[in-house]
């Protein structure tokens, strides 16, 4: 290895505002593009209530999926803003989760320590963050229920602690599983998922299994439903089959037309799996376009932390100018990011609405679960720079697809690693 030789570099003639200004206001501050200071509008725009807050939580994905359905389900009935309970999925989540690392436990109990897989998975037992696939699987086994059936509670909405916690708790059981006998590994396993399951009460409250639901819709008419089960109230409120729904994929870094599993990020044993269609972005686009003239709102899956102004609400490609203000090309092409692991499939949104030009997006109305104090009201916009840069994943109707991507999902699929950037 040589030493840096310093005068083998060339210095340029350094720009004093543009020093002055990082050095004073920091890289982001000093390289952001100017915004809109208006409301935007959009050609195709799907009728919506207020947003709903995840707050200091990972649920994104519970949120947006439960958000697409509420939608459904109050047009339904004629009642805004109706909201389901996402405490009690995100209850059954960690449940799911917890059993799903203590069975990868057993199956690695004699591998060693320095595993790649295995130590990738010890250092993440159980989080909150999920995919689209996860919320279907707990749906189809447990139901849903109202809000006002299972409110949230302080650590629902601030689960670090109890991430830390619940982490703990599972690694504790991992040493067990791993010094135990083969035949008392089973044994183990169930003792811990008592406690998990002792531990998500005191944290999430328990879970109901009757409930009434009574609300008055928009004309001003009383309804009350009494002795309604989860699955009972989802079949009876929602409806919507769940096996319609394909989680469409765009990465540059992965075969296209080809189905993908992340079986390392299943939460329920047994139940709806992950899998995934990678196909190119424009494909994934234009169905998402069909799917909003349709009436239909789209859950997608994204990096929402890049090119973000969180007060305005602005996702906008290239918002921070660092490559110019800095005079040294910063980029890297999606597959690239994906290939040297900066990319990172962050949150979950969803698509409301969309302004086309000539039969093109130029930007898209984004319902995020942020509450109402950011954006407009709680809604963001995307132009179409920052969609194609950094969103990864929309879930379409069967219906809305073509036939070269219903051949597709025929492939075998390929499983990810526990470690792709999408987990």
């Amino acid at each position: 290895m040589k030493a840096i030789d310093l005068k083998h570099f060339n210095y340029p003639v350094l720009n004093s505002a543009k020093a002055r200004a990082i050095q004073n206001v920091g890289l982001y501050a000093a390289s952001h593009l100017p915004l809109e200071s208006v409301k935007p509008t959009y050609s195709v725009e799907l009728a919506t209530d207020g947003v709903t807050a995840q707050k200091h939580s990972g649920r994104c994905w519970l949120f947006a999926q439960l958000n697409v359905l509420r939608h459904v389900a109050g047009q339904r009935l004629k009642f805004k803003n109706l909201e389901f309970s996402e405490s009690y999925l995100a209850f059954y989540d960690r449940l799911g989760k917890a059993n799903h690392f203590l069975t990868q436990m057993i199956a690695m109990a004699d591998r060693l320590l320095d595993d790649r897989e295995l130590a990738f998975i010890l250092s993440r037992p159980d989080n909150d963050g999920g995919q689209f696939d996860n919320a279907v699987a707990l749906i189809q086994k447990y139901g849903l229920v109202p809000k006002a059936a299972m409110p949230e509670t302080y650590t629902s909405s601030n689960t670090a602690d109890f991430n830390r916690l619940l982490n703990r708790k599972l690694r504790q059981l991992a040493v067990k599983i791993r010094q135990a006998d083969a035949m008392q590994r089973e044994a183990v396993k169930q003792a811990g998922m008592a406690d998990v399951y002792r531990m998500l009460v005191y944290a999430y409250g328990a879970v109901p299994t009757t409930f009434d639901f009574t609300y008055r819709n928009d004309d001003g008419d009383f309804h009350r439903l009494t002795q309604l089960t989860p699955q009972s109230f989802y079949q009876q409120i929602v409806g919507v089959d769940l096996n319609q729904q394909v989680t469409l994929l765009a990465r540059e870094d992965l075969k296209t037309w080809q189905t993908y599993r992340l079986s390392a990020e299943d939460n329920i044993e047994g139940g709806h799996q992950i899998l995934l269609v990678n196909v190119p972005f424009d494909v994934m686009s234009r169905l998402a376009i069909t799917q909003l003239k349709a009436g239909q709102p789209v859950l997608f899956g994204n990096d929402v932390l890049q090119d973000l102004d969180r007060p305005t609400g602005t996702l906008k490609g290239e918002l921070y100018q660092l490559s110019d203000l800095l005079d040294c090309d910063c980029t890297l092409s999606q597959g690239e990011r994906f290939e040297t692991k900066i990319a990172n499939l962050s949150h979950a949104m969803t698509l409301v609405g969309v302004d086309l030009v000539d039969d093109q997006p130029r930007r898209w109305k984004v319902e995020n679960s942020w509450g109402s104090q950011v954006g407009h009201q709680g809604y963001f916009n995307a132009d179409a720079a920052w969609m194609q840069a950094y969103a990864y994943e929309m879930v379409i109707q069967r219906e809305f697809l073509p036939d070269q991507v219903q051949q597709a999902l025929n492939t075998t699929p390929i499983d990810l690693p526990a470690w792709d950037r999408l987990g």
